[in-house]
């Protein structure tokens, strides 16, 4: 049975400064017990208010914008607090401090066959952040590296689903393919999308996904621009086979 994905939630937390006042007035409490009316039973108040104080000094934290800290009590998820500034929780949790902050990742430039099995290279630049602080966390090893090898695999994928580029393109009326070197926003948004699914299970949001590189692989590169030379060549001259009019009609 697979296990089911974590999900954030938010853990229960206070105010630090709160925290600060209450520690800093039980000690100078159990300093005046002690100093004015030195007994055992001062000094028992005076240890159980230092105890107390301890608790709550022990308990202490900072979050910086944009950070969050995941709190755990013995190893179980006890939720996430993403308020910034000093902040108190039980000290009994271990915290780990998790950055929600944008991040770009511009992909090595990889060699992948496209849809009509012509070598090319292809790179791209992502933007993203964790969104989920759990599932970062807990659902995969390591986001970062889970981030930077499923990018990759979906950059190659999409380069296998599109071709280079349209070749065999003519004056012809009928609805032109979308390919990777003239379908840029529907590749664009391609792209994203399958990142996105991929990136879900580490709580990651993909913000922009972008292309960077294009281009034939150097070994067929000086062959296929030949091919697009006499491509245009071919297509201009059928421009002029179907309209003969567009001679006359020159001033």
């Amino acid at each position: 049975m697979e296990k089911q994905a974590s999900n954030e939630y938010v853990a229960t937390t206070a105010n630090g400064f709160v925290a600060v006042a209450v520690g800093v007035g039980l000690v100078l409490a159990a300093v005046v017990m002690i100093t004015r009316a030195p007994s055992l039973v001062t000094l028992v108040l005076s240890a159980v208010s230092g105890l107390v104080a301890l608790w709550f000094l022990a308990g202490l934290y900072t979050l910086n914008p944009n950070q969050a800290a995941v709190l755990k009590l013995f190893g179980s998820y006890r939720g996430t607090d993403r308020k910034e500034g000093l902040r108190w929780a039980n000290p009994f949790f271990s915290r780990c401090k998790v950055s929600t902050r944008a991040r770009n990742f511009n992909s090595e430039k990889l060699k992948v066959n496209d849809l009509r099995g012509n070598p090319i290279e292809i790179a791209a630049a992502i933007l993203w952040r964790v969104g989920d602080t759990a599932r970062a966390s807990f659902d995969v090893e390591d986001f970062e590296s889970y981030v930077f090898t499923q990018a990759e695999a979906a950059v190659r994928h999409l380069a296998s689903g599109y071709a280079y580029d349209n070749l065999d393109d003519t004056v012809s009326t009928a609805p032109k393919e979308i390919t990777l070197r003239s379908g840029a926003d529907q590749v664009g948004a391609a792209l994203l999308e399958e990142l996105q699914a991929r990136f879900s299970l580490a709580g990651v949001v993909v913000v922009d996904a972008k292309l960077t590189h294009l281009a034939y692989a150097p070994e067929i590169a000086g062959a296929m621009l030949r091919r697009q030379q006499a491509q245009a060549i071919i297509a201009a001259r059928s421009l002029i086979v179907q309209e003969p009019w567009a001679w006359w009609s020159w001033p």
